[in-house]
C-alpha cells in the first residue's frame, strides 16, 4: 500500500537474541545461555558468529568488571559456567567444520599440588576467549606436559601452583621441556597464589598473571606472537 513501509524484523530479532545471549553470559544465567544458543543454532546462526559476537565480548565485559572490582571470583565462576553451557553446543559444530581456535592450551596444576579452583577458572575463561583447552587436571608431571605438546600439538602450556612447596615443579617442567627438545615449540605461562613476575623470570617462563582474566590476555598475546 502507498505510504506503508514494509520492515523485515528478522534481522532485528536476530540481533536482539544475540544481545540477550551476551547478557545471559555476563550475568551468569547458564539456563538462558544454553536455551538461546540452541535457538540461534536451530535458526541457522553461524556458530562462529555466536563465539565472536557474543561469547568473547561477554567474557571481555566480565573481565572488565572484574578488573574494576564490580565482579569478584564468584561472579567470574558463574559467568564462566554460563559461557560453557553455550560452548558445549557450539564446540562440536566448529570442530566438525574445521574452524581453527586461537591456540591450543595445555593447562594443569603442577606435580604435587592438588588445588584446582584457580586452574579450572582459567581454563573456562580461555575457552570463552576462543582457545582450545586441554585440561590435564592436577598433580601433572613434566612428562604429561611434554606428551601433550608432542601428541596434541599444544602451543601454550599454562601451569598453576597454589603451594610454595610445589613451585619448584614449574622450573622442573620447563627444564624437562628443554631436554625433550620442545621448549621452543610452546609458550609457558604460570600463575597461582605464591607466584610472582620475578619468579617467572627466574625460571624462564614466558609470562605470569596474578589472576584468571590476566591469564587470558596473556594467552592471546602469546598466541599472536606465535603466528
Amino acid at each position: 500500500m502507498p505510504g506503508v513501509a514494509i520492515v523485515d524484523l528478522s534481522q532485528h530479532t536476530a540481533m536482539l537474541d544475540l544481545k540477550r545471549l551476551h547478557d545471559a553470559v555476563v550475568t551468569g544465567d547458564a539456563n538462558t545461555s544454553r536455551t538461546l544458543t540452541q535457538e540461534a543454532l536451530t535458526a541457522g546462526t553461524d556458530p562462529l558468529q555466536l563465539v565472536n559476537q557474543c561469547l568473547v565480548p561477554a567474557m571481555d565485559e566480565v573481565g572488565r568488571r572484574f578488573e574494576s572490582n564490580e565482579y569478584f571470583v564468584p561472579e567470574l565462576l558463574i559467568s564462566a559456567r554460563a559461557m560453557k553451557a553455550a560452548l558445549e553446543l557450539i564446540r562440536p559444530l566448529l570442530t566438525a567444520r574445521g574452524d581453527k581456535p586461537l591456540g591450543r592450551v595445555a593447562i594443569g596444576t603442577v606435580r604435587g599440588d592438588l588445588h584446582d579452583i584457580g586452574k579450572n577458572l582459567v581454563a573456562s575463561l580461555l575457552e570463552g576467549g576462543g582457545f582450545e583447552v586441554i585440561d590435564l587436571g592436577v598433580n601433572v608431571s613434566p612428562e604429561t606436559f611434554i606428551a601433550t605438546v608432542k601428541e596434541k600439538e599444544a602451543t601454550i602450556i599454562a601451569m598453576s601452583a597454589l603451594l610454595t612447596t610445589t613451585m619448584p615443579a614449574m622450573r622442573t617442567t620447563i627444564e624437562a621441556l628443554k631436554q625433550a627438545g620442545v621448549r621452543d615449540k610452546v609458550k609457558v605461562l604460570i600463575g597461582g597464589a605464591p607466584i610472582t613476575q620475578k619468579y617467572a623470570e627466574e625460571i624462564g617462563a614466558d609470562g605470569y598473571s596474578e589472576n584468571a582474566v590476566g591469564a587470558v590476555a596473556l594467552a592471546k598475546k602469546a598466541a599472536t606472537a606465535a603466528r
